[in-house]
């Protein structure tokens, strides 16, 4: 059996595009950061000592960035809190090398508290992406 569907039903509307976007609020987008943070100090710890190797933790929340967003859009804590990172102008996922670079800006911290109406940092805007909340599975 094969599945059918709508050619009529409406494709997402991009957030760029939708007025009536509303971002999530910055309690799950700092959960999420929260519990991601843990989670590259527990993996950093296999090759390096996170707390003598200040470098190692955030060279894994870089990789994971790259590596979560580029393939799911989601890193693990933004699927706990329910939120995903999207292209800003199509929905769609911004790819590795996207991802990879928000990471990097991330990690320098200035850029994402720097924020729009839309709640887009810096890191966001100059990687085109948003962060939106994520459909209830």
């Amino acid at each position: 059996m094969t599945a059918v569907t709508n050619p009529y039903a409406a494709a997402p509307v991009p957030p760029a595009a939708d007025p009536t976007f509303t971002p999530p609020s910055l309690g799950p987008r700092f959960g999420a950061l929260v519990i991601d943070w843990v989670l590259c100090l527990l993996a950093s710890n296999i090759f390096a000592d996170p707390f003598r190797d200040a470098w190692a933790p955030v060279l894994v929340l870089v990789v994971e960035y790259g590596l979560f967003l580029g393939l799911f859009a989601q890193t693990p804590g933004m699927y706990v809190t329910r939120v995903r990172c999207l292209s800003w102008a199509d929905g769609g996922r911004i790819g590795l090398l996207r991802a990879l670079l928000r990471g990097v800006l991330l990690a320098l911290v200035v850029p994402a508290l720097l924020m729009d109406e839309h709640r887009r940092g810096l890191h966001d805007r100059l990687t085109g992406s948003v962060i939106t909340p994520a459909p209830r599975a």
